[in-house]
């Protein structure tokens, strides 16, 4: 069957929640609830955005919104209760509140709503679930926790080049790249690089203590990690990596909904596409790099790491999760590296990993409302 199975004793309901202030109706993706929720009328399914402002799950009736098609408009009003939640709050601020933090402990507590992908990731915390797995360890860029010099000096000196990445980052926000040169007539310098918007912003030190200097006033109260840097495979001297969706299905499995290709900007440091990167076809550029044989493995090889990671991260974090995309990058031996995990995908461009992961959202929603039996 197709996933289509419905409830004989209830329609599946979803809600959508997310955070609600002053400034606006409700946060997040506007766009990405209204597909959403047309994804859920093609299935019979009843699909509405619930803030955590409305938020109750007592009686039989709770406060969403639903949207209006003819008007364009969103009308807030009493809706069936949900049986399964879906979080897409937007910032990790806005998790990180005690209101909203009770909301979610509410959703994870309760017999007969199903809530998945409770919270954010904790970069740190999610690289020692990895390291931890034989199985996953291989993908893995030696990562340490950023608290000194000593942890930049001692990498730099297994590794020409690392990446500081904040714990709670998002979209490649306050990444800075720190790299060692050396040449015949040069004496060694440790550069910078800062990533402002679409260009980066590289300044010399001639040591790690006055590098450190830069870094710490950069770094602030936040939390850093500091990892290896990898040499990416190419196109046309812009590097590039692999974002993969993985969903799950109509039975609860993982798969893979799609692959796509983030290409770096001239003058950036990452791939990300708010920081001047653009998206690419990943075969066209891994044939580029390899030949189409050696593509192919690669994809394969992708396919099979993502799938690995996504079922260890969801047995470490004991939640029910549904979706992640991940960030894997490709080296010039063919080799898989992961650099990133997001438990709130941005919406992928590419027309069909966007339909398929509607489809895949909805029909992973029926599952959990046939399995609280309703």
């Amino acid at each position: 069957m197709d996933g289509q199975i419905q409830s004989t004793r209830q329609r599946p309901i979803l809600a959508i929640l997310t955070y609600a202030d002053e400034k606006r109706i409700f946060r997040g993706n506007q766009e990405n609830f209204i597909d959403l929720i047309r994804a859920g009328e093609e299935r019979g399914v009843l699909v509405y955005v619930m803030t955590t402002a409305d938020f109750k799950l007592r009686g039989k009736q709770a406060i969403g919104y639903k949207y209006r098609a003819s008007t364009k408009s969103w009308k807030r009003e009493l809706l069936p209760l949900p049986n399964v939640i879906y979080n897409r709050i937007p910032y990790r601020k806005f998790e990180a509140l005690p209101e909203v933090q009770q909301v979610i402990q509410t959703c994870m507590r309760h017999r007969e709503v199903k809530f998945f992908n409770p919270s954010f990731f904790n970069k740190w915390t999610l690289f020692e679930w990895l390291n931890k797995s034989r199985r996953t360890k291989p993908y893995i860029p030696e990562t340490k926790r950023l608290s000194s010099s000593d942890d930049i000096d001692k990498l730099l000196q297994a590794y020409p080049s690392l990446y500081l990445k904040p714990i709670r980052g998002k979209a490649g926000k306050g990444i800075m790249k720190v790299s060692r040169t050396e040449g015949k007539s040069k004496p060694r310098q440790f550069e910078l690089s800062i990533q402002d918007k679409t260009e980066s912003h590289i300044s010399r030190y001639p040591s790690v203590t006055q590098l450190w200097s830069q870094v710490r006033e950069l770094v602030g109260s936040k939390d850093y990690i500091v990892q290896q840097g990898i040499v990416l495979s190419s196109y046309k001297r812009r590097p590039f990596d692999l974002r993969v969706l993985v969903q799950k299905n109509y039975r609860g499995a993982w798969t893979i909904t799609g692959i796509g290709a983030r290409l770096a900007g001239k003058l950036s440091i990452t791939t990300h596409v708010p920081r001047g990167g653009s998206i690419d076809n990943p075969r066209k550029l891994l044939t580029h790099a390899f030949g189409q044989a050696e593509s192919k493995r690669i994809i394969r090889s992708a396919k099979r790491a993502a799938l690995i990671i996504a079922k260890h991260v969801e047995s470490s974090s004991g939640q029910t999760l549904g979706e992640m995309s991940m960030d894997l990058g490709v080296d010039s031996d063919g080799h898989i590296w992961l650099f990133e995990v997001n438990s709130k995908p941005m919406k992928f461009d590419e027309p069909p990993i966007r339909q398929k992961s509607l489809e895949n959202l909805i029909r992973y929603s029926i599952f959990l409302s046939q399995k609280n039996g309703l």
